[in-house]
């Protein structure tokens, strides 16, 4: 197993009490997540800065209500999310059967109460109620996730995605599924600046 980056300054202060969480959810994923194809093998030595706080500066933006996450994975960031924001309800949608049973494990291992998990594809899932937030994180093109996410949201619902430095190119480039799906007051964030080593980018917007 490659060694566990240190603990960064930031991480207490991002997740406050809920810090030992937090931390307990990290060293599992840096002890199982290669052998169960969840991170590869060159994460472990950047796993809390470039990936469990990188969505952990994201919390701040959910509101209290019913939040989904597309394609979850490893829990990035559907899980820290869920530790880090208590009163919000998490609901992760996975379809890999292996992911699923991690996502299950880590919510029972960690006593999390405000999650539950959907193995369904995105642009399957049947859900019981609309949600107030849709997010996701490195799982396709906007372009491609507004036609899975947009649907998903009551109206006035929001999107909360995580997306890299080409973030307003692929606005540029999504500019006909904006359209399509009433997507509107859409923006760019950038958060972490001074506290992360890289900034995480968010395209922000309301479906009407």
């Amino acid at each position: 197993m490659t060694e566990l980056e240190p603990e960064p300054d930031a991480a207490a202060s991002l997740f406050g009490e809920r810090i030992e969480l937090a931390r307990r959810f990290t060293a599992a994923l840096a002890q199982h997540g290669e052998e169960r194809g969840l991170i590869g093998p060159l994460e472990p030595p950047r796993l809390w800065t470039r990936h469990v706080l990188n969505c952990a500066v994201v919390a701040p933006l959910l509101r209290p209500g019913l939040v989904g996450d597309i394609g979850s994975g490893a829990g990035l960031p559907g899980l820290v999310l869920a530790i880090a924001r208590p009163d919000v309800h998490l609901v992760l949608i996975e379809p890999m059967e292996r992911r699923v049973a991690w996502l299950e494990e880590q919510i029972q291992a960690l006593g999390l109460d405000n999650v539950a998990v959907v193995r369904s594809r995105a642009e399957d899932v049947r859900l019981e109620h609309p949600l107030d937030q849709v997010t996701a994180r490195a799982v396709s093109a906007l372009r491609k996730l507004i036609p899975l996410a947009a649907p998903l949201l009551r109206p006035g619902g929001e999107l909360v995605l995580m997306k890299g430095a080409g973030a307003q190119a692929e606005i540029e480039a999504a500019a006909k599924q904006l359209s399509k799906y009433r997507v509107r007051n859409v923006e760019v964030l950038v958060l972490g600046e001074g506290v992360l080593s890289e900034v995480t980018r968010v395209i922000r917007a309301t479906v009407k």
